[in-house]
């Protein structure tokens, strides 16, 4: 199998339905909030994403600027990708609306010595505010919020002019079908079923298109190969399932 078994146990920013200010979904929201005490256990449901961790991280770190730089983490979850950002030197904020991952996310933080800033706070709000990072993340999110294409708008307003954005999700069409979803969650149990719908996944051209309308350019786009026999993760250039896509801010670049 390759890619997919990674995505859907990520935590992320989800939240209630219907209001203005978040684009979340409390289903969505109380999946991972009921997880969060295992986030840290490496052989737990979150065993996929521990393996993707340092393959997304390096895939950021290769491609912009991080020591010194504002990043930001949208979805955070329990501080993976914000724990290896802030190691690379990055000033870390985490977002996320499951108060549950938020309250591990500091708790292993402190830890560890990290100085991370966590919010439990809606990405919306936040770009409401004003504020405002070089580098902006958001990882396996995206299909699981009822509108992504305003995240991604929403994602665009908190970069700054020639920031960089980074995301990462799961394609749609038959193959990601078999392995994301057959495959990953009721096949080699390797993701809690119902973790991935199939209606919310998102092909490239979609994710190109809303980052046109956001003012964001593609840099680079690449595929995620998940090896569950191995526990292994590398980058391909086949992004048929799950896949990374660099985006940019117009403005003075930071890479």
């Amino acid at each position: 199998m390759s890619n997919s078994a990674t995505a859907g146990a990520a935590g992320g920013a989800r939240s209630a339905p219907g209001t203005a200010a978040t684009n979340a979904d409390r289903g969505e929201l109380g999946k991972f909030d009921a997880l969060a005490s295992r986030f840290w256990d490496p052989h737990g449901e979150f065993k996929p994403l521990h393996i993707l961790n340092p393959v997304r991280a390096a895939f950021v770190a290769q491609r912009t600027r991080l020591a010194g730089m504002r990043v930001l983490d949208v979805g955070c979850g329990g501080g993976l990708l914000c724990e290896a950002l802030a190691r690379a030197g990055a000033h870390v904020t985490g977002i996320d609306l499951a108060p549950g991952m938020i309250e591990v996310a500091r708790l292993h933080a402190a830890e560890q010595g990290l100085e991370i800033t966590y919010e439990n706070q809606a990405a919306e709000q936040l770009a409401a505010g004003g504020a405002s990072f070089d580098v902006v993340t958001c990882m396996e999110m995206l299909e699981h919020v009822p509108d992504p294409a305003r995240m991604v708008q929403t994602l665009g307003s908190l970069a700054r002019p020639g920031g960089a954005v980074f995301v990462s999700t799961i394609n749609r069409n038959l193959k990601s079908f078999l392995l994301a979803i057959v495959a990953a969650e009721y096949v080699l149990n390797l993701i809690p079923r119902g973790t991935h719908e199939y209606e919310r996944l998102i092909r490239p051209s979609q994710l190109g298109r809303w980052a046109r309308g956001a003012g964001l350019s593609l840099r680079e786009l690449a595929g995620l190969e998940y090896n569950p026999l191995s526990s292994t993760c590398k980058l391909t250039h086949d992004p048929s399932v799950n896949y990374l896509a660099h985006l940019e801010r117009a403005g003075q670049s930071l890479s």
